[in-house]
């Protein structure tokens, strides 16, 4: 499996990782599975983080890493992407990712169940 992590999805992994799923913990610890954070997710915490609406601790990358989770950019074809979806969902950072899921056929790892109608496979978070 490929997945890529929602921002609350890898804010939880890192730091509360009881709020997961159960499904979604086991996946995303499975070592077989790709387990990505995208660029788009760190962008977005790091703005909650700027308002004062969340706290990270500064080494929460290399968290990401020693768990095994890869960033990935957001490339070009990914905006081109982002740009033909419907107009289902407003959040650009949630329309970044569905747009990177799309072009990379990575599971969506998130509790936003209005997500799934852009025809993306998702795990609930």
């Amino acid at each position: 499996m490929r997945l890529l992590l929602d921002s609350h999805v890898a804010f939880w992994w890192a730091l509360s990782p009881e709020k997961l799923s159960a499904k979604a913990h086991t996946e995303i610890s499975k070592p077989k599975n790709d387990v990505f954070i995208s660029v788009v997710s760190v962008w977005e915490l790091g703005l909650k983080v700027s308002k004062g609406k969340l706290q990270i601790p500064k080494e929460f990358g290399e968290l990401m890493c020693k768990n095994g989770i890869e960033s990935i950019p957001f490339r070009e074809s990914h905006a081109y992407s982002s740009i033909a979806l419907p107009r289902i969902h407003g959040d650009p950072f949630d329309r970044a990712l569905v747009a990177q899921c799309l072009v990379e056929n990575f599971t969506l790892v998130t509790r936003d169940s209005t997500l799934t109608q852009y025809g993306i496979q998702i795990l609930e978070g």
